[in-house]
């Protein structure tokens, strides 16, 4: 079972946005967008704030989402890492962090494709932050 967990009200004082990956095309998966719709509230919430995350190390991550003219909402999303304003991330706890939350959205999608086909790419190719670098 997944250790990222949906943080509804972070604090956020003295910290940063750090970007860390952008997907700018849900539209390829349906389900995709369901989930995040889903976890996010986003028919209510729409573009008006974004969502946040606590992942396995205890930082924060906000997922912000994007919507393009002509296509379902939402039609993208970015994810950022919080830190203390001033502080560089540390990279590989990041890498470890991102690669959970990837597992946390495929849990959370469901369908054809699971956590073990993603951690089967992972070792494909090497991910580092599954100790496959």
């Amino acid at each position: 079972m997944s250790t990222v967990t949906v943080v509804r009200d972070p604090k956020l004082a003295g910290t940063r946005q750090a970007f860390v990956l952008s997907e700018d095309r849900l539209g390829h998966y349906r389900e995709f967008r369901e989930f995040f719709t889903r976890t996010f509230d986003l028919d209510r919430v729409g573009l008006s704030q974004p969502g946040y995350v606590t992942a396995p190390s205890g930082h924060v991550y906000t997922l912000v989402f994007l919507g393009r003219s002509g296509e379902p909402f939402p039609s993208g999303v970015e994810l950022y890492a919080v830190v203390e304003a001033l502080e560089p991330f540390d990279e590989p706890t990041v890498d470890r962090d991102v690669w959970a939350i990837l597992r946390w959205m495929v849990e959370g999608v469901g369908g054809a494709f699971k956590v073990e086909d993603l951690d089967a790419t992972a070792r494909l190719y090497r991910i580092p932050a599954l100790g496959g670098g």
